[in-house]
């Protein structure tokens, strides 16, 4: 039998996966409950902790699973649900940004005190107090290497007004 089977680095990556999955699965019932899907909710909580409370959608698209096209999608959606607008790039006229609307903000704010109460107490909760800095600082470092566009966007200054 060949003993790579073994190799604590596929345990990583499986337990990664798995419990992914088991904490996006315990949320998708709160997210249904708000009339959003996992990735409206995501698009919702990008713009809201962006500077200007804005992205550029091909920073969107780095930010989150989906690709250029999906973002468009997505944000049409949403903009016809008024969750969120778009406005042109003053300085290049190709791009545009996904702004969150105040009916997103109120949704998102609808939303996120039981979400981070199911975070509490499906992840956070289950580490012990101290670990908790650490696990972020290992996620950024996985996430810095394997998607260095995720961040991008996130120290843009603000759309004039």
């Amino acid at each position: 039998m060949n003993t790579d089977l073994d190799d604590p680095r596929l345990t990583a990556v499986g337990l990664l996966a798995e419990a992914y999955t088991g904490l996006m699965s315990r949320l998708a019932a709160q997210f249904e409950e708000h009339r959003l899907s996992q990735v409206e909710f995501e698009v919702l909580m990008r713009l809201a902790r962006s500077p200007g409370n804005h992205l550029r959608m091909t920073d969107l698209s780095a930010q989150t699973t989906l690709s250029t096209s999906g973002v468009t999608r997505v944000v049409d959606r949403m903009e016809r649900t008024g969750l969120v607008r778009r406005e042109a790039c003053p300085s290049d006229r190709r791009s545009s940004y996904a702004v969150i609307t105040e009916d997103g903000m109120q949704r998102l704010g609808e939303v996120l005190p039981g979400h981070l109460e199911l975070v509490q107490r499906w992840y956070v909760g289950l580490l012990p107090a101290d670990r908790l800095e650490e696990l972020l600082d290992t996620l950024r470092t996985i996430r810095d290497a394997v998607n260095p566009c995720a961040a991008a966007g996130s120290t843009e200054t603000a759309l004039p007004a």
